[in-house]
């Protein structure tokens, strides 16, 4: 790698000082929001809903800077991305404290939580979502397929799969699903199709960190209760057939599961 002037890294200093200053106000702002709330006040929820999308904002200026360290040193800027990731894991906490993190849950269990952000229509959850979602994308490109955060990625992915999950009405938004005369149907339609799939792939990944990295059996127990989650989602929407095979595949992987940990103890 070229050695990088001296100039060159006083121009990059000062083509990202602009990103610095749009950080520390965003972070400031966090912090004096965060002053405001109490437990059980009226709007915490929607402050914290608040809170991730401003998290989401400044994932986005880090990876901004090591867009411009890529561009204007043609070197990776890990400290900034490191620090989009840390930021993100702070957004999926503000959803987590407002929809909780359980994964496989029933969808009365959800109830009391989605009572206090009644107000937040389907329309403005999806679009939280799909920036959220974004952002780990772009973040994982931005570390590269080698990256040594490969496996905790998945862990970044399956929590996000969650919020995502309880972030939907489902008792609800379920009636929307199955009537397409209503405004918001396809919105309704596309998203718990994105929580199919997100669920999805986090049992995959989980199952995948298990058997290629951890060998943690509560990586493989993960990867089962998104399986279990996906079937109760199913379920709930009329796909038995498909909920039928899902239910098959966490019983084979909990045997799998039991026996390996059968074998670990008896060695």
């Amino acid at each position: 790698m070229a050695k990088i002037s001296e100039q060159t890294r006083l121009q990059f200093k000062e083509v990202i000082s602009p990103y610095n200053d749009k950080i520390t106000q965003t972070l400031e702002k966090e912090k004096t929001i965060l002053n405001t709330i109490h437990p059980g006040n009226p709007g915490t929820e929607q402050k914290k809903i608040g809170l991730c999308e401003d998290m989401i904002y400044v994932s986005t200026l880090y990876m901004a800077q090591n867009a411009l360290s890529l561009k204007l040193m043609e070197v990776k800027n890990n400290d900034a991305l490191n620090d989009a990731r840390k930021i993100l894991y702070k957004a999926i906490i503000y959803l987590e404290e407002v929809v909780t993190n359980n994964i496989d849950v029933s969808y009365s269990d959800l109830t009391p939580y989605h009572e206090k952000i009644i107000d937040i229509p389907l329309s403005k959850r999806y679009e939280i979502i799909k920036k959220l979602g974004l952002a780990i994308r772009m973040l994982k490109d931005a570390f590269g397929e080698n990256s040594k955060w490969k496996w905790s990625f998945v862990e970044l992915d399956g929590r996000f799969a969650t919020v995502a999950k309880n972030f939907i009405d489902t008792k609800n938004a379920v009636k929307d699903y199955f009537d397409p005369s209503v405004e918001a149907y396809e919105e309704t339609v596309v998203y718990f199709r994105l929580v199919q799939r997100l669920l999805d792939t986090s049992a995959q990944g989980y199952r995948d960190k298990y058997e290629l990295s951890s060998r943690r059996i509560d990586d493989m127990r993960n990867g089962i209760k998104f399986l279990l989650a996906l079937h109760r989602l199913y379920i709930v929407l009329g796909q038995t057939s498909v909920a039928e095979e899902v239910k098959k595949k966490a019983t084979v992987w909990k045997d799998k599961m039991d026996a390996d940990q059968k074998a670990g103890t008896s060695n």
